[in-house]
Parts: structure tokens; sequence; C-alpha cells
């Protein structure tokens, strides 16, 4: 019991964004965003409980799942930020892979992704902070993640 109220305080302390996106039932996730509006100790205390109580009639282990992958602790994510971050470094290091992002990736636009590529290696040339660097990463996770054949 306790620990399925500490899973629904883990749940309530994320940002409504995320609990909107994530699959819970509807009861449990009307919970969640109005505990973010309690500024009472004592009633958020109570409201928790109440959580705690909603989610006995929930499986927690989906919600395990998906807590630690927004937390980014599951080992899906954590192979799949090392993947992100190897195509980066390979498109950065070799012409020639791009070629092969775009095997892997049909749909993906070329072009954004090149001149993300040439803004980059120009910031590390010159020494400026790594915007187009991380912006780089961020358009490699989007067509990563809306590829039908995830791989």
């Amino acid at each position: 019991m306790h620990e399925l109220q500490a899973l629904g305080a883990a749940l309530a302390a994320l940002p409504e964004s995320r609990l909107k996106s994530m699959s819970l039932d509807d009861d449990l996730r009307e919970a969640l965003l109005v505990s973010k509006r309690i500024k009472s100790h004592e009633a958020r205390r109570r409201h928790l409980q109440y959580i705690g109580r909603l989610m006995r009639d929930v499986d927690p282990a989906p919600l395990r799942a998906q807590l630690a992958e927004v937390e980014g602790h599951s080992a899906q994510a954590n192979a799949r930020h090392r993947r992100l971050e190897a195509w980066r470094e390979r498109l950065l290091a070799d012409d020639g892979a791009l070629t092969e992002f775009a095997a892997e990736f049909p749909g993906a636009d070329l072009q954004a992704v090149r001149n993300l590529i040439r803004n980059s290696r120009k910031e590390q040339q010159e020494g400026k902070p790594p915007r187009a660097f991380r912006e780089l990463f961020r358009v490699i996770k989007d067509i990563e993640s809306s590829s039908p054949a995830q791989g």
C-alpha cells in the first residue's frame, strides 16, 4: 500500500504534459492533475493517500515502466539514447554516414540534417556553444521516433 502511494507521489511530481501523454486510468490522471493545484500540506497528504487508493485498482508494473522511461532509468531509454548519440557522432565525423542515415530513415529531411551537421561542425571549430549540436540530436530523435521501422 505504501509502495503504491510512493509511486503515486512520484507520478504526481511529473509535469502535467507528461501525465497527459502517459497511458493512465482517467480517474487516476484526474486525481494526479488535481494534486498539482493543492497547496495545503495536510490536504496534499490526504490526496496522495487517495491516489494510493485509486492505484490499488491499477496494475503498477506498466506505470513503473512508464515512470522509469520518463525519468530515463530504463535500459531501453538508455540504449535508445546511446544509439541516437552514436548516429550524431557518425554524422559529424563522416560525410558518408549521411547516406547510411538516409537509407535507414527514408522519410528524413536530409537537407535539414545536412545543414545542422555543417552548423555543428562550424560551432565546434569556432568554440561556440553547441546549439546546432543539440538541435541535431533532437532532429535525429524526432526522425527515429517517427520512423515506422525504429531501428
